[in-house]
């Protein structure tokens, strides 16, 4: 299929994916709506909560500059931890005095707090910032009553990355079934190499096994969502997950959300990698490659990261290192998570006029596409062709084509803040009876899912 109709199809996912349909009545960077105001976002100085890594630092340079440029104040950018935002956020965003003005936020996360009118009501605003063109799904996780909330950042999806080298000397070749991978990735386990490396917690890669044999994590029943962890087609799914973990993985069975790519890489030294193939979201491949050095900055500086190490350059090789959409069992890419994030004002803001107008410079055309050239899906359907053409936008295009969102549930923040998913994961990846896993934690989990 030419990358072309790859595109056309993408912006024709369904709901339970990542949909991207329709025509716009509005474009971003337009004339100001009645929901702007200009003239009262001058010179405010405003906070925007970044999740983790995932915006690199050119965007978020970006922002900045075009924030001052329009407004002449000060837009300051906070990096906060995956692990610890949710408590971050509903500790802070009711607090006028300390909540950030702008906030990235999972998209799992957007139905709890949208549903308890923690952020401004952007539908006065929506057509401006690209209305009907954003991705559907991420706009429909962020609605209330048919009004906007919480609309998409990026997207994105999640593939296969593995060691040409090291699957050739083994005599393997690209799986076309979910069986074949697993059996693939069990051959090239050894004491010190994972065949797959996976953590045994990390339940948003392990859930594209329930995924691919037709399980769910949740259902909804008439207005009550259930926990579905015992359906017979998720514990097969989960059956799968816990025999690839024993056979492929030296992963811990503790290891949560992790960074793969580390693992896959030949270390700064030269020493062999610790995994022939890993999973993770399209924009890892940047990290992904041959080391070239350590980043330095304008005044010649080793640049760090939050842990003081210095942070490395990688070159793609494409002898050594390849990418593929995780086959299902039908022989066509198996559902993923589908990864990004969702963006939002919160209500108690101060300085909602700064606000807006950092989000007309998010959803403006440049931005989007830097989204997308950076290997993060952009939130506007116009500009999904940013992600290009190459081996990269194939495989993160074919993976979302077939991703799957978590269930829209208004309590699935605190089955999330919880960590009952990690806890879950973690016990099937450690060999626990699945069965009664499974239902300890529905249990658990249709306690607090319906908010």
């Amino acid at each position: 299929m030419m990358m072309k109709s790859k595109l056309g199809a993408l912006a024709l996912i369904t709901a339970s994916a990542i949909a991207l349909a329709g025509c716009s009545s509005g474009a971003a960077g337009g004339e100001a709506a009645s929901g702007f105001d200009a003239a009262g976002a001058k010179g405010q100085d405003i906070t925007f909560w970044v999740m983790g890594g995932d915006t690199p630092q050119e965007l978020r340079d970006y922002l900045v500059s075009e924030y001052k440029a329009a407004t002449g104040g000060t837009l300051t950018i906070e990096e906060q931890s995956w692990g610890d935002a949710l408590t971050k956020l509903t500790n802070q965003l009711p607090d006028a005095k300390n909540t950030p003005d702008v906030t990235e936020i999972g998209n799992t996360w957007s139905p709890t707090f949208t549903n308890a009118g923690s952020f401004t009501d952007l539908s006065p605003i929506y057509d401006d910032l690209g209305g009907d063109k954003l991705l559907k799904s991420f706009v429909e996780v962020g609605e209330v009553d048919g009004k906007q909330y919480a609309l998409p950042y990026y997207f994105g999806s999640r593939y296969i990355t593995y060691r040409k080298d090291i699957w050739d000397a083994a005599g393997l070749s690209v799986p076309t079934t979910l069986d074949e991978f697993n059996e693939d990735v069990a051959k090239l386990k050894t004491s010190s190499q994972s065949g797959f490396y996976i953590g045994g917690e990390d339940w948003r890669n392990g859930v594209s096994w329930v995924f691919a044999n037709g399980g769910e994590l949740a259902t909804k029943d008439g207005d009550t969502w259930k926990s579905s962890l015992s359906d017979a087609k998720t514990v097969k799914g989960l059956e799968q997950f816990q025999a690839l973990f024993a056979d492929a993985s030296n992963a811990p069975v503790t290891e949560k959300d992790s960074t793969p790519w580390v693992n896959i890489n030949n270390d700064r030294d030269g020493a062999a990698p610790e995994a022939a193939t890993i999973i993770a979201p399209g924009w890892a491949h940047w990290s992904v490659g041959d080391f070239t050095g350590d980043k330095v900055d304008d005044a010649g500086q080793v640049v760090l990261d939050a842990n003081g190490a210095p942070v490395e350059t990688r070159t793609w090789n494409d002898a050594t290192f390849g990418v593929f959409p995780l086959p299902g069992n039908d022989g066509k890419p198996a559902p993923v998570f589908a990864g990004g994030s969702n963006i939002a004002i919160s209500k108690t803001s101060t300085k909602q006029a700064g606000a807006k107008e950092l989000l007309r410079i998010v959803f403006s055309k440049e931005y989007q596409q830097m989204l997308g050239k950076n290997g993060l899906g952009p939130a506007n359907t116009d500009e999904v062709s940013s992600l290009g053409d190459d081996q990269f936008a194939t495989a993160l295009i074919d993976s979302a084509l077939h991703s799957k969102l978590t269930p829209a549930a208004p309590g699935w923040a605190a089955v999330e803040g919880k960590s009952y998913l990690e806890e879950f994961f973690g016990k099937v990846a450690g060999g626990g009876d699945i069965t009664a896993l499974a239902k300890e934690y529905d249990e658990k989990i249709d306690k607090i899912i319906n908010g």
